[in-house]
């Protein structure tokens, strides 16, 4: 590389900006334009560094933190500025065409975001944002029955076409369930791919699935671990007998914003409190 690359931490403490306030002004706006590390980390040059003590200028002007996004932005280099423009709308374009139902303006702008970033960044930093904001439009009254279920199964098709062959990996396999009860599968899935992407093994068994199917597996697969996944604690605390007794067969891991520090100890099971993305990541590099 020509010049030094940060993470976002560090750029941060540089620019006096919360990582988190960052990753909301590169997803909203666009404002950010990081490379991937070999290991999958983002990392931030020094034009980002540019963009973001621009934006602070202009807040500081008093204008909104769209208009100063906009002005950063239009200080950047014409060819540059239309590539982060165009980027930063297909997340709306996607959003837009599956509130319409239209498969093909869904595909079309999948296809773009998966054309213009990585895997993970679509994941990470469009997907499981949209999945959050589904939800809480969904508890809102905001969107139909009909828009839901259309998401759900236009993003879990476009996921399982990514997955195939993710059983192919020279490394150690990692087995993949939802909790007995639980139906929503696509971070499980999310994660399931990125550990592939990193040569990983996966055997995924899908929704509500009994922990005797999990225990089926294990003499076939030799799993180096289990992944249980729940987004209502109930559905992990009415299996923990169960999920107590595989742990004493191979190392398990909770997952999902149903798992808990707690519930993870009480079975002798790990926490995976990272979302989908960053925690495959950290279990590809032997970090859990």
């Amino acid at each position: 590389m020509d010049e030094p690359y940060l993470r976002i931490g560090a750029l941060g403490q540089r620019v006096g900006v919360s990582p988190e306030l960052l990753r909301a002004w590169e997803q909203r706006y666009g404002l950010l334009q990081p490379l991937r590390s070999e290991g999958g980390f983002r990392l931030y040059s020094s034009a980002d560094e540019q963009r973001v003590r621009a934006m602070r200028r202009h807040l500081s002007a008093g204008v909104s933190a769209a208009q100063a996004a906009q002005l950063a932005l239009a200080e950047m280099p014409e060819e540059e500025a239309v590539s982060s423009a165009g980027l930063a709308t297909l997340p709306g374009e996607l959003r837009a065409a599956l509130d319409r139902l239209d498969e093909p303006g869904a595909h079309a702008a999948l296809d773009r975001l998966l054309a213009s970033l990585t895997m993970e960044t679509v994941l990470r930093d469009v997907l499981l944002p949209y999945l959050h904001e589904l939800g809480e439009r969904w508890e809102r009254s905001e969107i139909s029955v009909a828009q839901e279920h259309f998401a759900s199964n236009i993003l879990r098709g476009r996921l399982l076409g990514l997955a195939r062959g993710w059983g192919n990996g020279s490394g150690p396999t990692t087995v993949l369930a939802c909790a007995p009860g639980e139906l929503h599968d696509l971070p499980l899935m999310m994660f399931g791919l990125v550990l592939a992407g990193r040569g990983r093994s996966v055997t995924y068994l899908g929704p509500d699935t009994p922990i005797a199917t999990i225990r089926e597996t294990l003499a076939a697969l030799h799993p180096d671990r289990v992944v249980i996944s729940a987004t209502a604690g109930r559905r992990l605390r009415a299996a923990k007998a169960e999920l107590a007794e595989l742990a004493l067969e191979v190392p398990v891991a909770l997952a999902g914003a149903g798992a808990s520090a707690g519930l993870a100890r009480r079975i002798g099971a790990t926490l995976l409190a990272d979302d989908p993305v960053t925690a495959a990541e950290r279990i590809a590099q032997g970090k859990t």
